[in-house]
């Protein structure tokens, strides 16, 4: 998603009057709304595997595979490595722990209203 698309999608959330923490989060982080099912589903269930949250969200494995790639680049979750006792290994997930999420979109919302500041005191002549 686009700097320019995330500060549209900002001023949208902005207009609402009573916007929901799943639309914030979608929003902030630039994230699709599976994504944020997937964030929140991690949360509810730490340690799960790409199969068990496929089971959890009734959604395809490759679908969670490939939000759960977009929460790691967004650093919204973990990934460990965990050897099996029959051989090989699985990989568990859990999500950021919710209060260094919100700090994160904490920090994003300032950061884009002294973006919007910036512009309000740079237009026109001094």
């Amino acid at each position: 998603m686009s700097e320019a698309d995330r500060d549209h999608d900002m001023r949208l959330l902005l207009e609402t009057d009573d916007p929901e923490f799943e639309a914030v989060l979608t929003c902030v982080f630039g994230i699709q709304p599976h994504e944020t099912r997937t964030y929140l589903s991690l949360l509810d269930n730490p340690g799960s595997t790409v199969e068990e949250l496929a089971d959890h969200l009734d959604r395809d494995r490759s679908n969670v595979n490939r939000s759960l790639t977009t929460l790691l680049e967004r650093d919204l979750a973990e990934r460990e490595r965990r050897l099996l006792d029959a051989g090989g290994y699985v990989y568990q997930y859990a999500a950021t722990p919710l209060p260094e999420a919100k700090e994160m979109l904490h920090e994003a919302v300032d950061g884009w209203v002294e973006r919007v500041h910036d512009e309000i005191d740079g237009f026109g002549p001094e």
